[in-house]
């Protein structure tokens, strides 16, 4: 048995040792991104980082008064390397699922975005799941889109493709290698369907499906508590003095990917 005054000191030590990890202040956060995403996130002609993303990272930093670096690494290995230390956070435009919660935690919503099949204007399918037996299907590597492909796609009889990058997709697309492409809809929105080599080409609805959730978060390690709590005040800043919509504003002009 401890002595009152044995366990006192270890009670000491533990309240000292709790409170000092409360009180971790963060001068930078390291932000993991794959930057083979436009216009969420790629490499300018200069060699530095730009997208919407970008611009939302950044702009928490400023907020935070952080120091904001940029680490590149593979979407598929984010969150074994978010657990190795390699970054802080990651901020590559992640949707949040239940598999992922398990593994790590996510700060508050960043914004929403559903899932679609992009296929030819002409074409007489991509409106359903079940039409897409037998086709060519293309999706992200390492996403949501080809864990929900090869889970219930695959299954129906469509041949799933994963590629390294979306833009892959689309050159497929355009050639006649695939069918379809199922991705994010705001994003063949914006990367795509509005340019000219995106003309003959249409997004079907939404797909209605619980592994496809509509939150897009930062992921960050479960034994970082403060650095969520930093990063939700990060968002609710720039919610709050008007940096959040002007973001918006600036890459999908009047729509409101936060609520809608």
């Amino acid at each position: 048995m401890l002595s009152m005054r044995k366990r006192f000191g270890v009670l000491l030590l533990s309240f000292c040792a709790t409170t000092l990890a409360q009180a971790k202040e963060w001068s930078e956060i390291r932000f993991g991104v794959y930057p083979e995403y436009p216009p969420f996130e790629s490499v300018a002609a200069d060699g530095s980082l730009q997208g919407f993303d970008i611009e939302l990272g950044n702009a928490i930093c400023e907020k935070l008064q952080v120091k904001c670096t940029w680490v590149h690494n593979e979407f598929d290995g984010m969150i074994p390397a978010l657990r190795a230390r390699k970054f802080d956070a990651i901020m590559s435009s992640m949707a949040v699922t239940p598999a992922r919660q398990k593994q790590i935690d996510f700060t508050n919503r960043l914004f929403l975005s559903p899932t679609s099949v992009i296929v030819r204007k002409s074409a007489t399918f991509g409106d359903s799941v079940e039409s897409l037996k037998g086709k060519q299907v293309g999706v992200l590597q390492g996403s949501l889109q080809e864990a929900y492909a090869r889970a219930v796609l695959a299954p129906l009889g469509a041949q799933v493709k994963a590629y390294q990058a979306q833009d892959q997709n689309y050159a497929d697309l355009m050639n006649g290698r695939l069918d379809a492409t199922v991705t994010d809809k705001l994003e063949a929105q914006l990367n795509f369907l509005s340019k000219p080599e995106g003309a003959d080409f249409r997004s079907g609805p939404a797909i209605k499906d619980p592994t496809l959730p509509l939150d897009i978060a930062m992921g960050l390690r479960k034994t970082d508590p403060e650095l969520k709590a930093l990063l939700d005040k990060g968002i609710a800043m720039i919610h709050a003095d008007g940096t959040y919509a002007a973001i918006q504003k600036k890459y999908v002009g009047d729509v409101d990917i936060y609520n809608e």
